[in-house]
């Protein structure tokens, strides 16, 4: 992959944008993924020898690209996945939808029930066993008539699999470029960008947050229209 992206570093946490297609780590595909790249970035930065400790908290689907946290330290490695089970980091979306929204903002609440054979989810009823409660807030930024398309920002409350995804889509407003959930801009890509990224640094507590953009480029072009 083109260099490594680093948002911000230190001894104990280092932030980076995650690119489109790349896994957060090793997968069955055998390709390069977040961890290995660090890893060696780390390794080489500064001289490291023998293996270098990486703590993956959370995780980006392959095609969604944006803001990722990775611990340095095991110390670090619990305290933000602690933050994770209490809610206390938070993730902004950036996504382009089919269509027009009814409402320039609002909420969904449903719940998801995950096929493991298919690797998708779908929005049951509540009470459906094995169903999982998935909220989110949403704000339209943009609307574009001519492309009859949405760029709207997500506040997620949960992290469902493929939550962003199936909720619009549940709604008639697919994402760009979703292959599984849409079809709408097949073949550029899921539009699908974490632009946000919020917490408690594990060893100050002090809150920090980081902020990176997709580039204008595909389906992402409405943005600069």
């Amino acid at each position: 992959m083109k260099d490594l992206k680093v948002l911000y570093e230190d001894n104990h946490i280092i932030v980076v944008e995650k690119p489109v297609n790349i896994p957060s780590q090793g997968d069955k595909t055998g390709d390069e993924d977040m961890l290995s790249i660090i890893k060696k970035y780390l390794k080489e930065k500064y001289n490291k020898p023998g293996e270098v400790y990486l703590g993956l908290v959370h995780r980006l689907d392959r095609p969604t690209g944006g803001v990722m946290v990775f611990a340095r330290t095991s110390k670090a490695a619990s305290r933000l996945s602690e933050q994770i089970r209490e809610k206390q980091m938070h993730k902004k979306y950036l996504c382009i939808v089919d269509g027009k929204m009814e409402n320039t903002k609002g909420s969904m609440k449903d719940f998801l029930l995950k096929n493991e054979k298919t690797n998708t989810s779908k929005v049951v009823k509540e009470g459906t066993k094995n169903a999982k409660e998935a909220i989110l807030d949403y704000e339209v930024v943009k609307y574009n008539e001519e492309i009859n398309m949405s760029v709207v920002k997500v506040d997620l409350h949960t992290g469902r699999h493929h939550q962003i995804r199936v909720q619009f889509s549940s709604r008639g407003h697919s994402l760009s470029g979703d292959q599984k959930y849409g079809t709408r801009g097949r073949g550029k890509g899921l539009a699908l960008w974490a632009y946000s990224l919020s917490f408690l640094h594990p060893i100050t507590k002090e809150r920090i947050e980081f902020e990176d953009y997709p580039e204008v480029t595909g389906s992402w072009k409405i943005l600069e229209s």
